[in-house]
């Protein structure tokens, strides 16, 4: 159950870091914003898909 709580805190991170780089902010963070929102949306339905399969018990 604890991988998936950290899949929901990556998922929250991600949606957070896509709204503010993809609003218009500045050049910069919404490129920072861009690399971290698929980070996080990757690092997230990893942890998902182990959470869902592997680890559990």
């Amino acid at each position: 159950m604890t991988i998936l709580k950290w899949a929901l805190i990556f998922l929250v991170v991600s949606i957070i870091a896509g709204l503010f780089g993809f609003t218009g902010i500045s050049a910069a963070s919404a490129d920072i914003a861009r690399f971290l929102f698929y980070v996080f949306v990757v690092i997230f339905l990893v942890l998902l898909i182990l959470g869902l399969t592997i680890f559990r018990v």
